[in-house]
């Protein structure tokens, strides 16, 4: 069953187009990741699923109900924000149950509901502090139970990990996983971190300039990119798009190896150690080209190579339309849908 749905949904603001003609679907009880770059539309996207801004076209449902015309509060959704939107005067407790006390639910059942929250996002002894108190990552803890504790069935979340350090980016959306899988909610979630989606998605909407450029699963978007924009836009680094004649060729920087005999001629431009591996910057004919290499790369800047692949990881878009050309029929169908 489909949690939400999007139907030609679009919304302009003057003569630019932020969401154009855009449809989806998210599946009840899955994460949807909304990805792009800043400008794509992606929050635009969200806040118009949340009642926040009124589509100019188009029609939005949730649970099976048109809510396109409904206020936020009708939609009955949850959301978490970029910047937590809490209260610095109340404390943890209150801020949780803020939402509960404007609906006037009962004291017995705020508690019980604090109680069960508290303890999922781990603030149960924190409660009594205030957000002036708390670190990055336990006022973005609160920010998450405030939308559990609402007990919708969707919740929406707009780039919620920007403001924290990588290293509570990487605890905070391992716990945000498991959190809606725990509960079997339905998320939506804004990022222009492709790293997030990735990790995170059940299933990613790729936006460019308001349009969908690509709708798949992580394993879609990374191994049949259907355009251009997809392939560079996915993946870290990259992968390496290069014009060989009338081609547009793509191959993943893990697919290149350095060897003796290789059938493309490089200059090594710098190198990065990762520890696990390192990736060797070259240029190939004036085009750059990463290689992921496995360990600690001993190729020295300045260095003369020879870089080769195998035609099997070899991906081939259309130079004109970036578009993924294929022979099979679904990823016929894949490029197709991209354009």
């Amino acid at each position: 069953m489909s949690a939400i749905t999007l139907n030609h949904v679009s919304k302009s603001w003057g003569a630019m187009r932020a969401v154009d003609d855009i449809s989806l679907t998210a599946d009840e009880g899955s994460l949807l990741v909304l990805l792009g770059p800043s400008g794509c539309g992606k929050s635009t996207t969200l806040r118009l699923i949340a009642g926040l801004e009124e589509a100019d076209a188009g029609t939005i449902a949730i649970g099976g109900v048109d809510v396109t015309r409904l206020s936020p509060a009708e939609r009955k959704i949850s959301m978490v924000f970029q910047s937590y939107a809490l209260f610095p005067h109340l404390s943890v407790a209150e801020n949780i149950i803020f939402g509960l006390r404007v609906r006037r639910v009962s004291r017995a059942e705020r508690d019980a509901r604090l109680r069960r929250v508290a303890d999922i996002v781990g603030l149960a002894h924190l409660l009594d502090r205030k957000p002036s108190q708390l670190s990055g990552g336990q006022r973005q803890r609160v920010a998450l139970g405030r939308a559990i504790i609402a007990e919708a069935r969707v919740c929406l979340m707009d780039e919620p990990l920007s403001n924290l350090d990588a290293k509570l980016r990487h605890e905070m959306r391992t716990e945000i996983r498991a959190l809606q899988q725990r509960l079997g909610m339905t998320m939506v979630y804004v990022t222009h971190d492709q790293t997030e989606a990735m990790t995170m998605a059940d299933r990613v909407v790729l936006m460019r300039d308001g349009r969908i450029e690509q709708n798949g699963s992580p394993e879609e978007l990374y191994n049949r990119p259907a355009t251009a924009f997809t392939a560079r836009f996915i993946g870290t680094p990259p992968m390496n798009l290069v014009r060989q004649g009338d081609h547009l060729i793509g191959v993943r920087p893990e697919h290149i190896r350095i060897v003796p005999g290789g059938d493309h001629a490089a200059r090594v431009k710098a190198v990065e150690h990762l520890g696990a591996d390192s990736i060797v910057l070259c240029d190939v004919d004036g085009q750059p080209i990463s290689v992921r290499l496995d360990g600690f790369s001993k190729v020295q800047p300045g260095e003369d190579v020879r870089l080769a692949w195998e035609a099997g990881h070899e991906h081939r878009f259309d130079p004109a339309t970036e578009c993924r050309l294929e022979t099979s029929a679904r990823e016929g169908r894949l490029a197709t849908s991209a354009g």
